[in-house]
């Protein structure tokens, strides 16, 4: 509030060309809405996004993806992390923007999944060697 004490009001403002509603600049109407638009961060669905955990219960997860949003999520998706708390960043996958009652729709286990075909794609591409665990037998082969 101190910084605001030393700014002087500008002596030729054409307070008449304010109230009209005419521009006092030289940039474009577009040119300011490209400006903001690019400031904005948007959130798009079926996409994986760091989230920070804000808030647990005995059921649910609540976290907040930056976006101005919050999302929850089961605790049973973090059953393999018992040590999760609160300002842990957790990798989330986003379902839907809102549902019928307006929240965010979050998944970390559907994020877990994709990053790890990410995982086996980008091997796939570099030609390494993946260890992994046969699940089950099927007719056609194995799950692994």
């Amino acid at each position: 509030m101190e910084n605001l004490k030393n700014i002087a009001p500008i002596e030729d403002f054409n307070w008449d060309a304010y109230e009209s509603g005419d521009t006092l600049t030289n940039v474009s109407k577009e040119d300011l809405e490209k400006a903001y638009d690019s400031t904005l961060n948007k959130v798009n669905d079926r996409e994986v996004v760091d989230g920070t955990v804000i808030a647990m219960n005995k059921r649910e997860v609540v976290v907040n993806i930056g976006y101005k949003s919050d999302g929850i999520i089961p605790l049973s998706e973090f059953r393999y992390n018992p040590d999760l708390k609160i300002g842990d960043t957790v990798e989330v996958y986003i379902e839907n923007q809102e549902d019928k009652k307006g929240q965010l729709i979050l998944s970390h286990k559907k994020a877990r999944a994709t990053r790890s075909w990410d995982r086996v794609n980008a091997a796939l591409e570099n030609e390494e060697i993946i260890k992994g665990y046969v699940k089950c037998r099927t007719k056609g082969g194995m799950i692994v």
